[in-house]
């Protein structure tokens, strides 16, 4: 049977970082549980700033949704300023919004200042307009982040067909701040870029327990263990094994297919700008083309679930849909991943203990968010002044009914393809 978490990413990334498994005992200033955008940026971030660091994770460096995302570098969060105000408050919200607002500047940054290998193109996203609805919503996200000074354009029917080389689209709105990376590139490329700066990675390496002894936090694996005075879990919607800290989220599941490299005259009439996209509809697509002309498309769905076979017939139809040059060329890779999603759409940070956080729920935009969390986090931390976190921690945080919500969302995702494929 195929293994869906094997993804085009692990094919394509030429970004390397050393590690081994934890064997003995460390004794740091931080320790960071994940070994993805969350916990390699706060790795990074602490190292640079002169601080002992370890990170552990329980399989490899991007094993989780960092290294399956589609790979959308974008500002800002799923909701428009306005819903971000409404959950935050007016300063929080604007403190949020202002920080997301320049996270794309900061991916690509750190990406020219560590020469991270990860097919870097800021040429722009485009948030696509299936249906007159979803223009409506563009219409009123663009009159929203004009007012917060947000460079985007609402472009119409012809300028999205030249753009996308899709007639599919009512219109769409342009962001230039964003762009695409390869995903497992760019996380492994902040994990060598720490290495680099001196915090030491522990792969295979999962935290079987977290205790506290005195002022130290106490992280115990199978075969060592870390003694820190502070410590992040960055393990999103990958956690395992510490029951106690575990971080309460929907799991939703995320699915992708790729093509192989497309013909010169293909790839001319598909993206000639490199945008990467996604649409308005409520069970989403998105779609891209790598470095190497391979055309990515994605919706959510998850593939080992019996349902699958819905989500592979439809992906092949709106393929054909949205680009009908594309009809005959076969899907050569499929692969999915795990979105840790909250109710309200907004991350959270959990207070576990004194000088502990948990970080989780990107709702599916993990790049831009992950890398800013990740970064103030570790600098909050350090400098002891909650003050410098991009969302006020709370002491819990909890979702209800999150087992029968995910069942809802795949049941939702299969039958609107099931449905679609058919007709």
């Amino acid at each position: 049977m195929r293994d869906h978490d094997q993804s085009l990413w692990q094919q394509t990334c030429r970004e390397r970082v050393e590690s081994t498994v934890l064997t003995n005992t460390l004794t740091v200033d931080l320790a960071v549980i994940g070994g993805g955008y969350t916990g390699c940026a706060a790795a990074l971030t602490a190292a640079r700033a002169g601080a002992s660091v370890c990170l552990l994770e329980a399989q490899e460096i991007g094993h989780g949704g960092s290294g399956r995302n589609v790979g959308l570098a974008n500002a800002g969060l799923w909701l428009p300023p306005e819903d971000i105000r409404a959950h935050l408050g007016a300063a929080s919200g604007d403190r949020l919004i202002n920080l997301l607002a320049v996270a794309p500047a900061d991916v690509f940054e750190l990406i020219e200042r560590h020469t991270i290998d990860c097919e870097p193109v800021r040429n722009g996203t485009l948030h696509c307009a299936h249906s007159g609805a979803g223009l409506k919503d563009l219409q009123n996200r663009y009159a929203q982040q004009r007012a917060v000074g947000a460079p985007v354009e609402l472009l119409s029917t012809d300028q999205t067909r030249q753009r996308t080389g899709s007639a599919a689209f009512h219109g769409s709105l342009f962001d230039p701040r964003a762009g695409t990376i390869q995903p497992l590139g760019y996380v492994r490329g902040l994990a060598r870029a720490a290495s680099e700066a001196g915090a030491q990675f522990f792969t295979r390496s999962p935290v079987q327990s977290l205790t506290r002894s005195g002022d130290i936090w106490v992280l115990e694996t199978e075969r060592g263990s870390v003694r820190a005075k502070a410590v992040i879990q960055a393990t999103n919607a990958y956690h395992q094994s510490l029951a106690a800290s575990a971080p309460a989220y929907v799991p939703v599941y995320y699915f992708q297919f790729s093509t192989a490299p497309l013909s010169d005259n293909l790839r001319a009439s598909i993206l000639p700008g490199g945008e990467g996209c996604w649409d308005t509809g409520l069970i989403m697509t998105s779609f891209r083309v790598d470095q190497d002309g391979r055309f990515i498309i994605g919706a959510m769905g998850d593939l080992s679930h019996a349902g699958s076979g819905a989500h592979r017939r439809w992906i092949r139809r709106k393929l054909s849909e949205l680009f009908p040059q594309l009809s005959d060329q076969p899907l050569t890779e499929g692969w999915h991943g795990r979105i840790a999603m909250t109710s309200d759409h907004i991350p959270k940070i959990t207070e576990i203990g004194p000088n502990a956080l948990s970080v989780h729920g990107y709702s599916g935009r993990g790049i831009g968010p992950g890398t800013v969390f990740g970064r103030l986090v570790a600098e909050s931390l350090l400098r002891e002044d909650p003050d410098l976190l991009p969302v006020p921690m709370v002491s819990e945080y909890c979702e209800s009914w999150t087992g029968l919500r995910r069942a809802y969302f795949e049941a939702g995702a299969a039958l609107t393809h099931f449905v679609k494929a058919r007709f």
